[in-house]
């Protein structure tokens, strides 16, 4: 590749990748998304170091998304065209009831009724997922910590329904949870508190904040949160999804704007269509399309009538859970003031995961809490519970209580899961004496980097942020999604497989996620794991380069630098 050709694409030419597929280049190099120019170098090359020229970054941000291979992308078609064809010859099969089907059907005498299954919908349900179903919702018995006991199931109607055998595979390391901070334990500081509470409060409270369901717990939560944060107030709710569906329709309405990522998560999606409110969305992580969409949304004003917008909220995400990618979070904060735009953070995978002090992507890139104007994250991930809260201004909050429905009609916080978070938060903040919290933060940070490492070095293609926890590896064609699955099982790894239509149709992947309770032993083992699977289901397609990131910022037009 030619130094013109590499300065071409950092300006901003097929460097984001959309759901509609990536702008293939011919020879399958990265994209590296960087705040720098870059040239390429072969692997062979170790030297990383990285001198940086950036009002807006404090430190480089680096991510990457290799494009997919032409022959892998073209067999990966044809895998899924040889499904289907074979799924409409087992549906004629079935018509004729020369095959059994066991997927629910209309009756005959309700053939003029609108019919509740539509058989075209549910055509890759029947005939692709079936095909790899005991890769999912697996039966846990013990803690998801860094290992777990999984249940022993078979099949013997070809995974329409399951029989357990009575065994348990023990020690399972666990790959999959979003155990980031190690808290999903049964013993320890958080266990001990949690039975305490459970004692003091029981378990349920039986009615919502509004009527006789506050308790002093919940006030001491939310108090702990705000302080965590940065911000003046905040808000907890019982359910991480209802935290986005149900109070993203009380911020906005008819006469709103929305500008999405396309790559958002599915309540903030709900949320959003809920809300009535005008949805624009925007290419992933893409500066140059959100700023295009803010100056339309300002030049041409609402569809007929032209008249202002009411609100423009800005919503994203802190890391992307599909994807290991971090938020571009210090340009869209530039974009937002400059358009004077508000600006809807979504923190779930990042709060406790990111930052010098676990506050999320905020800490991350040394921001001020109130440039973002609602910051949301869920108690789920790092603090091993459930639950998720909402941080901002006391306006802010004092309005959700009176408007949101996740606020008005939804039970309160269970106390021994409420007191989990507040243990594990203080133990983050360092408020319990120890540097047990930072320890953590530090073991992860360290964890990431070197599983993310190992697996550049054994070829695999990864996605996403090099400090992102969640790690994304590319499996594409649809039958090898089943085989790493049941692969690594059998090695006694426990991983997450996805495959559309939860990702592109060529971009089925599994998903890793690293927690400070790993040890290295255990990541090795796992790396072991996957690099004998990989040579098994020839998965190592990497043909990466590295870059040298050099003085220049990777878009001369750039309106960001005032």
């Amino acid at each position: 590749m030619t130094e013109s050709s590499a300065n071409k694409l950092l300006n901003g030419d097929a460097r984001h990748r959309t759901s509609n597929g990536k702008k293939s280049s011919k020879n399958g190099f990265v994209k590296n998304h960087c705040v720098f120019q870059q040239k390429y170098r072969r692997p062979r090359d170790k030297n990383q170091n990285v001198t940086h020229n950036s009002s807006l970054y404090q430190k480089p941000f680096l991510e990457s998304f290799e494009e997919t291979p032409l022959l892998v992308a073209v067999l990966t078609y044809m895998g899924y065209g040889i499904l289907t064809v074979f799924g409409y010859l087992r549906d004629f099969l079935r018509h004729w009831n020369i095959e059994k089907c066991n997927v629910a059907r209309e009756r005959p005498e309700q053939k003029d009724f609108v019919p509740l299954y539509q058989d075209f919908e549910n055509f890759y349900t029947r005939n692709l997922y079936m095909r790899i179903r005991d890769n999912w919702n697996r039966p846990i018995c013990s803690v998801p910590g860094a290992k777990m006991d999984l249940v022993e199931r078979v099949s013997n109607d070809y995974n329409w329904t399951f029989e357990h055998t009575g065994k348990v595979a023990k020690g399972v390391i666990n790959m999959g949870s979003y155990n980031y901070l190690g808290f999903a334990e049964n013993v320890g500081a958080c266990a001990d508190a949690a039975v305490e509470s459970t004692q003091k409060y029981g378990v349920g409270v039986g009615s919502t904040r509004c009527e006789i369901g506050n308790l002093d717990i919940h006030e001491e939560l939310e108090q702990l949160v705000a302080r965590f944060l940065g911000v003046e107030s905040s808000m907890a709710f019982g359910m991480g999804f209802a935290t986005n569906s149900m109070n993203i329709p009380a911020l906005t309405g008819k006469g709103c704007l929305i500008l999405s990522d396309e790559l958002n998560h599915a309540s903030l999606v709900l949320g959003a269509r809920l809300s009535g409110s005008t949805i624009r969305v925007f290419k992933h992580n893409n500066m140059q399309s959100l700023e295009k969409l803010l100056r339309d949304a300002i030049v041409h004003g609402q569809p007929r009538t032209h008249r202002p917008w009411k609100k423009i909220l800005i919503v994203v995400e802190g890391i992307y859970s599909m994807e290991g990618s971090v938020v571009r979070l210090p340009e869209v904060i530039a974009l937002k003031k400059r358009y004077k735009a508000y600006l809807y953070l979504d923190e779930a995978h990042s709060i406790g995961a990111m930052g010098p002090n676990g506050k999320g992507v905020v800490d991350y890139f040394g921001l001020d809490p109130k440039d973002v104007d609602i910051m949301m994250g869920t108690f789920t991930k790092s603090f091993g519970a459930a639950g998720g809260y909402i941080g901002g201004k006391k306006e802010l909050i004092d309005y959700l209580r009176a408007h949101s429905h996740s606020a008005l009609y939804a039970t309160s916080i269970s106390p021994p899961v409420a007191q989990q978070i507040i243990t594990s938060m203080k133990i983050i903040m360092g408020e319990d004496g120890t540097s047990l919290g930072a320890d953590r933060l530090k073991q992860l940070s360290e964890n990431t980097n070197y599983f993310r490492r190992k697996l550049l070095e054994m070829g695999v293609i990864i996605y996403g942020n090099d400090d992102s926890p969640v790690v994304p590896m590319m499996l594409y064609m649809p039958a090898k999604i089943g085989a790493f699955g049941r692969e690594m099982l059998k090695r006694n790894i426990g991983t997450v497989v996805v495959g559309f239509p939860a990702t592109p149709i060529i971009e089925s992947r599994a998903r890793f996620c690293v927690s400070a309770a790993h040890t290295r032993e255990m990541l090795d083992t796992a790396l072991a794991a996957i690099s004998e699977v990989g040579d098994l289901l020839q998965l190592k397609y990497s043909r990466r380069e590295q870059p040298i990131p050099s003085l220049g910022w990777m878009s001369e037009e750039s309106l960001l630098q005032d």
